[in-house]
């Protein structure tokens, strides 16, 4: 397991540091408490992949699709409002996981039996002075 401390107004060598670590992994399950800073992370990760779309919290579309800089999707998922397994395979989750694409999950204990057996882990806390840990 890998642990990078940072700042929000570092965010961006966390980000770089974590893209270089996570090898094939495509599918990342963000624990954190609410405030964390998860969406803000995934916005610079997709930041540094060359995502130029408008990178946010897809809290109420559930999942946002953003296109790096080679043209590949990333979906970004936000399941806290998420009440059911059916509701995700409902809007096609499983597909979204097996599509080889990079896929950030908030909230993935939402998931319940959906949740991907190769889904990598990436806890972020934050500590008393104010910085977070990032752990994957």
């Amino acid at each position: 397991m890998k642990e990078i401390k940072f700042r929000l107004e570092d965010i961006e060598s966390a980000a770089k540091e974590f893209l270089e670590g996570i090898g094939e992994d495509r599918i990342f399950l963000l624990e954190g408490e609410m405030g964390s800073g998860k969406t803000t992370f995934i916005s610079e990760v997709c930041r540094r992949l060359g995502a130029r779309d408008d990178i946010g919290s897809p809290t109420f579309s559930i999942v946002n699709e953003y296109m790096d800089g080679d043209g590949n999707s990333i979906y970004h998922f936000d399941l806290y409002r998420i009440e059911s397994e059916r509701e995700l395979l409902d809007m096609g989750a499983e597909e979204y996981f097996d599509s080889g694409n990079l896929c950030f999950i908030e909230w993935p204990d939402r998931l319940g039996r959906l949740r991907p057996d190769e889904a990598r882990e990436v806890e972020i806390i934050v500590e008393d002075n104010g910085e977070r840990l990032l752990r994957f």
